[in-house]
């Protein structure tokens, strides 16, 4: 038997218009950055974090500064995920590090304090090793490698043992590790450590570096005079806890910047005009108060745009120092 065949549609049919599917619900964009609010840890009767809240804005570097048993290192492990919170949250690159932990870790590169590696291995087979466990593709993981590795100056031990690097040297081989899968969130602990003075420089550069490319950097180290010449934002820590270093107004403490121009005279009456006060220095220079690289950046340009022939731009060192030292957090 033949089957019927259906009648063609009509005309008024086929104008009608399509039923309407209402459109996916889309997800906001993650937020970049680290922002923790009240997070608490406890090993037994010690209590490592308690309540710390700060942010950390992506493309800046923030420093993390504390004595010794102010819960630094803990933090860093609660942010990298590896550690769980007994209360509070914080969110890394826009995710939970507790409820979308595997998101939040993927986006995170951590150097810990100190890098164990495998001695009989070479940095190539090191880091591939990790390039497999980070899901990075073979074919690519060996140009991905060999780029990481130069860019931590370890491209001509690439083919040796682990074994034959120096303290230096296996701290580099912790960055380039925390590196390797293009992180947006970088927790590094003490990275400086062991480096001689060119790396330390060369590392200060690379972190800038990384910040001007809009990722989050957070480190931590003792060393406040390396800290001075890098970092944007600082928190401090003190027996758990985060320390309001604002003054009265309520504003961040700023830090010094010397501006230093071919004509003296012109720099301050420019300053004067923009009503940015200074503080002026017998070999003609002038110290202003800015909020960080960004501010001296827009500093510059306005005083180009005004004609104002600066040659030196630096941050003053010691500003670290003297507001950790004035912290009544660590008066006993």
């Amino acid at each position: 038997m033949t089957p019927a065949r259906r009648p063609p549609p009509s005309v008024d049919a086929m104008s009608e218009s399509p039923p309407q599917v209402a459109p996916s619900p889309v997800e906001p964009a993650p937020t970049p950055g680290i922002e923790a609010i009240g997070l608490r840890r406890a090993f037994g009767a010690v209590q490592a974090v308690d309540s710390i809240t700060f942010t950390a804005p992506a493309g800046a570097v923030t420093a993390l500064i504390g004595p010794n048993g102010s819960g630094k290192t803990t933090l860093l492990l609660l942010l990298t995920g590896l550690l769980k919170p007994d209360a509070g949250r914080a969110n890394v690159a826009g995710f939970d590090i507790t409820t979308h932990n595997l998101e939040a870790r993927s986006r995170v590169g951590w150097m810990p304090d100190v890098f164990g590696t495998w001695d009989a291995l070479t940095c190539t087979e090191i880091l591939r090793t990790f390039a497999h466990a980070y899901g990075i593709d073979r074919a690519r993981s060996a140009a991905v490698v060999a780029e990481t590795l130069s860019r931590v100056h370890l491209g001509e031990f690439a083919d040796r043992p682990a074994r034959v690097l120096s303290r230096g040297q296996k701290q580099r081989l912790g960055l380039a590790r925390a590196l390797l899968h293009g992180p947006q969130v970088l927790l590094l602990d003490e990275p400086a450590s062991g480096l001689d003075p060119r790396s330390r420089i060369e590392l200060r550069d690379l972190l800038r570096g990384l910040a001007e490319e809009g990722r989050t950097v957070l480190v931590s180290s003792h060393v406040l005079s390396e800290l001075e010449e890098v970092y944007d934002h600082a928190v401090f820590l003190s027996r758990g806890r985060t320390v309001d270093t604002t003054g009265p107004s309520s504003e961040p403490i700023k830090r010094g910047w010397r501006l230093d121009a071919i004509d003296p005279v012109g720099l301050r009456t420019f300053l004067d005009g923009a009503g940015i006060p200074w503080a002026g220095q017998n070999s003609g220079e002038v110290i202003v108060q800015l909020g960080g690289y960004e501010s001296a950046r827009e500093l510059i340009r306005a005083a180009v745009a005004a004609d104002v022939p600066l040659h030196t731009i630096s941050p003053v060192s010691g500003r670290l120092e003297e507001t950790y030292l004035s912290l009544n957090e660590e008066r006993v």
